[in-house]
């Protein structure tokens, strides 16, 4: 083939103009007239939120994403990378965990925090304070156990499709083990206060 016969082809000008468009990062231009129904469209800047179908939007990082409600569960578990605090790496065993709890890493923000609180006297209370906290965690957690276990059907479904029953708990055996807990609870919480 000659040199001649590769681009006989000419462009149209719609082509050009969508060229342009992509060079100049104009996504949203239209390079055709069209009649008809048209949806009337907004030019959303970074930032703004806006609802759309029943939907909050967002622009963020010039991308368009959906607002959801698990947004704010989703930020409060994340872990940076970088200690806010002294913007050292996050790469102690204990930085996730104290970041959970002071928001910033281990070592050195939560041991110079702690110095500190020895310091000036306040670590006794410091310290009953994070040991109450860990104590109510652990009475939720045994709480919520056994209110499970109690109020577990113990029936399965077989393979053939016939419901099994594996002898869950009798009413009186609930009675007392609710009994004991609410007693446990109420100790417990006395003693954590």
């Amino acid at each position: 083939m000659s040199k001649e016969t590769l681009l006989k082809k000419e462009f149209k000008e719609s082509d050009v103009q969508r060229v342009r468009n992509l060079v100049n990062k104009d996504f949203t231009s239209g390079v055709k007239v069209q009649t008809g129904y048209r949806k009337a469209s907004y030019k959303h800047k970074e930032g703004d939120i806006w609802e759309e179908s029943g939907k909050k939007w967002t622009i963020k990082n010039g991308i368009k994403q959906n607002i959801t409600k698990l947004d704010e569960a989703k930020k409060a578990l994340r872990i940076p990378l970088r200690c806010p605090k002294c913007n050292g790496p996050m790469e102690h065993w204990l930085a996730k965990k104290m970041y959970k709890i002071h928001g910033f890493c281990f070592d050195p923000c939560t041991v110079d925090y702690e110095d500190s609180l020895k310091k000036a006297g306040l670590y006794k209370q410091y310290e009953q304070r994070m040991i109450k906290g860990n104590a109510r965690e652990v009475v939720k957690d045994i709480e919520n156990w056994v209110l499970d276990s109690v109020n577990d059907k113990h029936t399965f479904v077989t393979e053939q499709g016939a419901i099994e029953d594996w002898g869950g708990m009798n009413e009186k055996t609930k009675e007392k083990i609710l009994k004991d807990l609410k007693e446990f609870t109420t100790i417990m919480r006395k003693h954590i206060e």
